[in-house]
């Protein structure tokens, strides 16, 4: 089976993480398919660079997913709603009565 799944890069105590596409059975830090993105915890908010059109891809030919990945595209790839909803909903200007 085919997954895709975080890969451990970086210095000791310096973790950085590659997104790839890899066999199921293949160690954490062994050969891979493709490089889909990267994921730095270290940094404040954490950095998240993800490709939508790959990843959509390989979960259609029947990547699956592992739950940390899962997770970060659930967080960083999903339009949030109270973001939409400020940018749709224009404010209607207020009139005053004459006397």
């Amino acid at each position: 089976m085919v997954a895709i799944r975080l890969r451990r890069a970086g210095s000791k105590k310096r973790p950085f993480f590659r997104i790839v596409v890899t066999d199921s059975r293949a160690a954490r830090d062994s050969s891979f398919v493709e490089i889909l993105g990267h994921y730095n915890p270290r940094t404040k908010p954490a950095l998240v660079d993800i490709k939508q059109e790959r990843v959509d891809y390989w979960i259609s030919k029947g990547a699956q997913p592992s739950d940390t990945v899962r997770t970060l595209l659930a967080r960083h790839l999903t339009v949030k709603p109270a973001a939409a909803a400020t940018v749709a909903a224009p404010v209607a200007p207020v009139e005053h009565g004459a006397k």
